[in-house]
């Protein structure tokens, strides 16, 4: 099991699914988007694999600057990744955002 976990070192909801999969003794390889932005295609696979879901609508980024710009999705991935529900969790095709560890457990279950 290959376990990818996208956000920022800040970010509570990366730093608790970094635990969840580490308390389970599963290797987690972490990337922080403030360090390393996905690549072009990364970017496209989530895209593809969550659409608009990967959106924090919530996040100051978004309601103040986003929200009233015409961003392709994959460009708000590459661009802006404080606009994202964090983590973005990835485990060969299937991909999460958000803490959702009821799904990672359906994973290995």
């Amino acid at each position: 099991m290959n376990i990818i976990v996208y956000g920022t070192r800040k970010c509570r909801n990366t730093q608790k699914a970094i635990r969840f999969f580490k308390e389970r003794r599963i290797p987690v390889q972490f990337f922080d988007l403030t360090e390393r932005p996905f690549s072009p295609g990364e970017a496209r696979k989530i895209a593809q694999a969550l659409g608009n879901d990967v959106i924090d609508t919530e996040s100051r980024l978004y309601r103040e600057r986003l929200a009233f710009m015409e961003v392709s999705l994959e460009e708000l991935l590459l661009e802006h990744p404080g606009a994202l529900r964090t983590p973005v969790v990835r485990e060969g095709t299937r991909i999460t955002a958000g803490y959702v560890p009821e799904v990672w457990s359906s994973w290995f279950s």
